[in-house]
């Protein structure tokens, strides 16, 4: 096995640390983030999926992997990618 994955759980037990040695008014903030950003991937692969697309600026494939860029690839798709 590789090297580079031997600190793997250490990093996993740092982040649980870190998660936990937050307050509750820390990670509530945390979780909307996520939520939200869950929440508008979905919402743009639901659309890409039903929309055809003459309706899409682009090919579809490529606002696909744009909703991979975390917190700017959805807000471009719905206010770039669609033709009214």
């Amino acid at each position: 096995m590789s090297k580079k994955f031997d600190s793997l759980p250490g990093t996993i037990r740092s982040l649980r640390a870190d998660w936990l040695d937050l307050s509750t008014e820390q990670r509530f903030p945390i979780i909307g983030a996520v939520v939200a950003e869950l929440s508008g991937k979905i919402a743009t692969w639901i659309s890409l999926y039903r929309r055809p697309a003459e309706k899409i600026r682009g090919p579809k494939w490529m606002w696909f992997l744009l909703t991979f860029v975390n917190g700017i690839g959805p807000t471009l798709y719905w206010s770039f990618g669609r033709k009214k």
